[in-house]
C-alpha cells in the first residue's frame, strides 16, 4: 500500500510538469498491427543546438561545454534514431538503431532523403505555412517541431514496418543535463581517440566521463574506422553503461534517487501524451540485467544523392529483421515504401574515408542470407557489426 502511494505521488508530481506531444496521434489508426501488449518506444536525438522555444543555446555553452559548433550546424536532423520493443510481460528487450544518412521515402510525399532529415524537412514546410497566416515565436516552434516529430515517426514506422507505441525525444542541452545526472559514466575504448571536431580525446581501455566528455564520446565519427556507423556503437554502448550504472545504484527503485532523473525529463524531454513514464521504469531492470541488446540496421552500401553522402538500404529485408527480432509476422501492404530495394552490397561514392561519408563498413549486413522473416531465426551476421548488450560497460572502438 505504501509503495503504491509513492508511486501514485510519483506520477502526479511528474505528470504535471513533462513536456508531451500530440504527434503520434495522427499515425495510431494507420499503423501496422503490433504483437499483443508488446511495446515499441522510439528514441529520438535531435541534434539542434536551440531550447524548447527556438532560442540559440548561448554561444559559449555550445562552443565550450557542448563542443559543438554554432547553432547554425546540425539544424533540426535527428541524428539518433533507436526503436526499442518491449514484450509483453517482459523478457528480452531488443533495441534497433537506424544508422542516420539511411536513404530512405519520407512520409508525405517528400521524396527520398536522408531519414535524419524527415524532421528539420517537414518544419520547416509547416512553418512556412505557419508564418504566412500571421503564426510567431514560441507557438511557431511548437506546431513546427510537432510536424516534424509527426514527419519523424511516420517515416520510422513505414520504414520498420512496426507500430510505434510511444516516443521520447531529447536534444544535445538534454543529453548534456542527463549526463551530468548520472556523471562520471564508465566507458571503455578498444583505441585511444582525439578528433578535433568533436573534442574526444580518450586513451584506450577503461576509464570514467563527465557530462561532457560523454557528449563528446557518442557524437565523434570522425577518425573512427566504421565512421559514423561506429557512432551509433558509441550510442548504444553509453546507454549501456548508464542503464547498468543506474541498476547497480538502485536507482529504478528508489523514487528520492529517481527525482534527480526525473527533474532533467521534465526540463528538457518530450514524451507522447499517452505514455506513463513510470511505467517504464519499472520494466528499466529488464534493460539493464542483460536481458537487452542493441542492433544497428543493416545497410547496403554508399552512394552519392543530391550532392551528399548516403546508406543504400533495402527497406524490405530491414522490415523483415525486424518484425522477425519482435516476433511479428510479415505484413505486406501496398504503399508502405521506405525507399527503393538495392541489390546485395554497392559502393557509388563515400563511406569510410570520404569528406563526407556517412558511415562505415563494419559488419554484416550485406549478404543475401541477411533477408530474415516470419518467424525463422535471425543471424547476428543480418546487421550491422555485432550487437551491443546491455548490462555492463561494453569495449567498442
Amino acid at each position: 500500500m505504501l509503495t503504491s502511494g509513492v508511486g501514485w505521488c510519483a506520477y502526479h508530481w511528474l505528470d504535471r510538469g513533462v513536456n508531451t506531444s500530440s504527434a503520434l496521434d495522427a499515425l495510431r489508426d494507420g499503423a501496422p498491427r503490433g504483437r499483443g501488449d508488446a511495446v515499441n518506444l522510439l528514441l529520438i536525438g535531435l541534434d539542434s543546438r536551440k531550447d524548447m522555444n527556438g532560442k540559440d543555446l548561448p554561444k559559449e555553452f555550445v562552443q565550450d561545454e557542448l563542443h559543438a559548433g554554432s547553432s547554425d550546424i546540425g539544424g533540426y536532423n535527428t541524428n539518433t534514431l533507436i526503436l526499442m520493443h518491449i514484450p509483453a510481460g517482459g523478457g528480452k528487450v531488443t533495441a534497433f538503431s537506424i544508422p542516420r544518412d539511411d536513404y530512405v521515402e519520407i512520409a508525405g510525399g517528400r521524396g527520398e532523403h536522408k531519414i535524419k532529415e524527415a524532421y528539420g524537412i517537414a518544419k520547416a514546410e509547416a512553418e512556412e505555412k505557419l508564418s504566412a497566416q500571421g503564426v510567431k515565436g514560441a507557438d511557431l516552434e511548437h506546431r513546427g517541431r510537432e510536424a516534424g516529430r509527426e514527419a519523424t515517426l511516420a517515416t520510422v514506422q513505414r520504414f520498420l514496418g512496426v507500430p510505434i507505441d510511444h516516443f521520447a525525444e531529447v536534444n544535445l542541452l538534454g543529453f548534456y543535463d542527463i549526463a551530468k545526472v548520472v556523471q562520471p559514466v564508465q566507458v571503455c575504448l578498444k583505441h585511444a581517440v582525439r578528433d578535433r571536431y568533436s573534442g574526444a580525446d580518450f586513451p584506450a581501455g577503461l576509464q570514467e566521463l563527465d557530462a561532457r566528455q560523454a557528449l563528446s564520446f557518442v557524437r565523434q565519427r570522425h577518425g573512427l574506422p566504421g565512421g559514423d556507423l561506429d557512432r551509433t556503437h558509441r550510442q548504444q554502448a553509453f546507454l549501456s553503461s548508464v542503464t547498468h550504472k543506474l541498476k547497480e545504484q538502485g536507482v529504478w527503485s528508489d523514487f528520492g534517487k529517481l527525482q534527480g532523473l526525473f527533474d532533467v525529463i521534465k526540463k528538457d524531454v518530450v514524451i507522447d501524451n499517452r505514455w506513463n513514464i513510470l511505467d517504464f521504469a519499472r520494466q528499466a531492470p529488464n534493460l539493464t540485467g542483460g536481458n537487452a541488446e542493441f542492433h544497428t540496421l543493416p545497410i547496403e552500401g554508399f552512394a552519392n544523392r543530391k550532392g551528399e553522402a548516403v546508406n543504400l538500404v533495402d527497406p524490405e529485408k530491414v522490415r523483415s529483421l525486424v518484425r522477425a527480432m519482435t516476433g511479428q509476422k510479415e505484413e505486406r501492404k501496398e504503399g508502405q515504401g521506405g525507399g527503393a530495394p538495392v541489390a546485395g552490397p554497392q559502393h557509388e561514392g563515400g563511406g569510410p574515408g570520404g569528406s563526407k561519408g556517412s558511415g562505415g563498413g563494419g559488419g554484416g549486413g550485406g549478404g543475401d542470407d541477411a533477408k530474415g522473416g516470419g518467424s525463422a531465426p535471425v543471424s547476428s551476421d543480418s546487421f550491422q557489426g555485432p550487437p551491443v548488450k546491455m548490462g555492463g560497460v561494453p569495449c567498442v572502438d
